[in-house]
């Protein structure tokens, strides 16, 4: 028996959740992002009616937004909001299956295959949980149908907004097949890149390309790409996926005994890349994050703090560790252990941008060092206070 999957994927997630919690918004330009008051940052998510009419697009600059669209109506982002929200959505989704997998803050895969004698058609599911998050949740949800995590995404992507779309393998050919090769679930930009470099530019072509092409230039990778292009997918729908990354840390023991903060403030700086690196890696990003020191005598204190906006940025992890050293330690503290987590972790976003640029500048900084370091080693680039006689040497 073939599997049924659903992929269920919120509409411009984030500002239907400003206008379901203010029914004055619905049917208004709502753009989410920047300081409103500042008239700064960039656009994080946009409604269906600032979107199609006004070109208003994700990681859009506040400004042009507004240049665009001036009756546009700008509020501030509300983590607390979208996460309370999607809970109450994968709510709704496991009174369906107890095979629901969260894959990210909007979307959720649901296996029915065991649950349908129960509820119907895989049409007639979907169609339930339309009409639920429409009705109890206030929010426009895209259902993809197909026999697979992969076949379902890609059905959900086909047609916005609050659609339904079946997908079948019999069908992938004529309607994937013709797309762009980049709209393939799973080719990112730098494979994509290499694609249209060989001559590949639609679906249907990578799926012609011989697979041993592929398994050379990429390995596994390659197979996988392979396979994605004829709609073949085996992954199971896993209910603790997101259970898997809670938080990103890392601690070390120290070779020696550190003392106060100028000693130790240097493995915070050395934590703080390592952690921040793991997170952007995995594609998240996180706002609280813990300091955790250990003294000579094993005695163990940790705290926190949360972060205004949601980061990656290693500076921003760092200045955070600073500051909780600072607040609950005192100057000349004696440590034999150091330990750095960012937890609070949500599915990488568009990111607020500041006045004077600092946080593009400081991602810029992070990307060429994590650019640099996949292709010559962790330790080919390092802050020039690491290599001095207090660096741990990550």
């Amino acid at each position: 028996m073939g599997r049924t999957i659903l992929l269920c994927d919120m509409n411009s997630f984030f500002a239907s959740v400003h206008q379901a919690i203010n029914p004055a918004l619905r049917g208004k330009p709502v753009v989410v992002g920047g300081d409103p008051a500042k008239r700064t940052g960039i656009v994080i998510a946009a409604s269906i009616e600032a979107k199609r009419p006004f070109g208003i697009k994700t990681g859009m600059a506040i400004s042009e937004a507004r240049a665009l669209c001036p009756q546009a109506i700008f509020v501030s982002p509300s983590y607390r909001d979208y996460a309370a929200f999607s809970s109450r959505i994968n709510n709704i989704l496991k009174d369906f299956s107890d095979m629901v997998e969260p894959y990210s803050i909007d979307e959720s895969f649901v296996d029915v295959t065991g649950t349908l004698h129960l509820f119907g058609t895989p049409l007639e599911v979907a169609q339930q949980i339309q009409s639920r998050i429409n009705h109890e949740i206030g929010v426009g949800v895209n259902i993809g149908i197909g026999p697979s995590k992969l076949v379902a995404k890609m059905a959900a992507e086909l047609e916005k907004p609050n659609k339904i779309i079946s997908l079948s393998l019999e069908d992938w050919p004529k309607v994937i097949w013709p797309l762009p090769v980049k709209e393939l679930f799973g080719v990112g930009s730098r494979i994509g890149r290499w694609l249209n470099m060989i001559g590949v530019r639609t679906i249907g072509e990578l799926a012609r390309l011989p697979v041993e092409q592929l398994r050379k230039r990429y390995g596994v990778i390659g197979e996988i790409l392979h396979f994605s292009a004829h709609g073949i997918d085996f992954s199971p729908v896993n209910p603790g996926s997101l259970e898997v990354i809670k938080s990103v840390g890392n601690q070390i023991t120290l070779p020696r005994d550190y003392r106060g903060y100028s000693q130790i403030q240097v493995v915070i700086l050395e934590l703080a890349e390592e952690v921040a690196q793991r997170a952007r890696k995995a594609g998240y990003i996180g706002r609280r994050v813990t300091l955790t020191l250990k003294d000579p005598n094993f005695i163990t204190e940790a705290h926190s703090m949360v972060l205004p906006e949601y980061t990656d940025i290693t500076q921003e992890i760092y200045e955070a560790g600073i500051l909780l050293m600072k607040k609950y330690w005192d100057p000349q503290v004696i440590v034999r252990l150091v330990g750095l987590t960012l937890s609070e972790l949500i599915k990488g976003r568009g990111k607020q941008m500041d006045l004077f640029a600092r946080r593009e500048k400081l991602e810029r900084i992070d990307r060429a060092t994590d650019l640099i370091r996949s292709r010559w080693g962790h330790n080919s680039i390092k802050r020039a206070i690491s290599m001095t006689q207090l660096g741990s040497v990550l």
